[in-house]
């Protein structure tokens, strides 16, 4: 068998971790032979990549980033015309399958290429923790120790200064990010994008610990917005094939200006951005997402193709990619992590 692999989306801890472990069982287990296409869905229209053997995947288990690199601009489902290039390219290297390592917006593609002819086989990927059917994705821990890290450190500036600190985290329209970090980390405040706002019951428990405490620590998610409100969008991009043109972020800014001005302390604001994205995968990441790369190499080796690598309940599984394609997973209202929150005592804004 020929097997392309590609990362596609944005960058994620493990994806090396994937790389590696789909490279080496393909190869272990039926002697395939691997080939890595760059720079994601981009490599496959424009016909750039690589051969993946066991040492050229070997000493990659900790790095972050993707040794293949990724682009998450590239969309061959843009129109017929690019769709055709991208299956024609794949069938003139002899690919009998393409392995597609990404979010929803890739998992799209995948099924999308499926339909026109090309088996394909899925890897769910995401710092946002939010592909349907897919409890637990590779990078969301590592993102989550990030945040947890900075809400740390910007608490002992918040109580050595007696500020209100507000630390905004990645994640979409989904609030895991937020919540396991905000709980992780200490925050007095969790907002999330499941869960409007109310900015003046933000501000009452701001005050009340101004008397008692001094300082609060805040931790949003980008996607949260206040009742009545709207999203707070950075900017607007050129988006092709049903992907989202919308770049949440600054709502951080957007809560310190509101809040400083009915405040005695001061507020300050950090968007961290990328630096979640970024780094070596945590243990329980390189765990996961070797799991993740052995099993897409058995559902490669099982023709089931058209499938996604899941993890329910635990224990992996797959699904058909078209039941998760374009669907996100949020945080549900009757989350036990919402209870557990409330009844410590951390406000979740509502």
């Amino acid at each position: 068998m020929r097997i392309g692999v590609l990362t596609g989306g944005g960058d994620c801890p493990g994806l090396n971790a994937v790389i590696r472990a789909v490279t080496k069982s393909l190869i272990g287990q039926c002697r395939a032979e691997v080939i890595g296409i760059e720079d994601g869905y981009a490599g496959l229209m424009e016909g750039r990549r690589r051969p993946l053997d066991w040492a050229s995947v070997s000493g990659i288990l900790f790095n972050g980033g993707t040794i293949l690199g990724t682009s998450n601009r590239a969309n061959p489902l843009a129109s017929e015309e690019t769709a055709e290039r991208a299956v024609a390219q794949a069938r003139a290297w002899g690919l009998d399958a393409l392995v597609a390592i990404g979010g929803d917006g890739t998992m799209s593609i995948a099924h999308g290429l499926m339909q026109r002819g090309l088996a394909t086989v899925g890897v769910p990927k995401t710092i946002d923790n939010d592909i349907e059917a897919c409890e637990r994705s590779f990078g969301f821990d590592t993102a989550v120790a990030t945040v947890t890290e900075a809400l740390e450190r910007v608490q002992t500036t918040g109580q050595s200064h007696g500020r209100v600190m507000i630390v905004e985290t990645m994640g979409r329209y989904a609030g895991w990010i937020a919540l396991e970090a905000g709980m992780a980390g200490a925050a007095d405040i969790i907002l999330l994008p499941e869960i409007d706002y109310d900015p003046e019951r933000v501000l009452e428990i701001c005050r009340e610990r101004e008397k008692r405490q001094r300082y609060t620590v805040i931790c949003i998610g980008e996607g949260a917005k206040p009742v009545g409100g709207t999203w707070t969008i950075e900017r607007r991009v050129e988006a092709s094939g049903g992907a989202d043109p919308i770049r949440l972020g600054g709502v951080a800014h957007r809560l310190r200006e509101w809040l400083e001005p009915r405040l005695d302390s001061e507020v300050r604001a950090t968007v961290l951005g990328h630096v979640q994205r970024g780094g070596s995968p945590t243990p329980f990441d390189r765990v996961l997402a070797t799991q993740y790369g052995n099993q897409a190499a058995q559902l490669v080796q099982q023709r089931r193709f058209g499938h996604m690598v899941t993890l329910t309940q635990g224990r992996m599984g797959s699904i058909e990619i078209e039941r998760v394609a374009g669907r996100q997973r949020r945080v549900p209202l009757d989350h036990p992590l919402l209870n557990a929150a409330r009844q410590i005592g951390v406000s979740l804004g509502d």
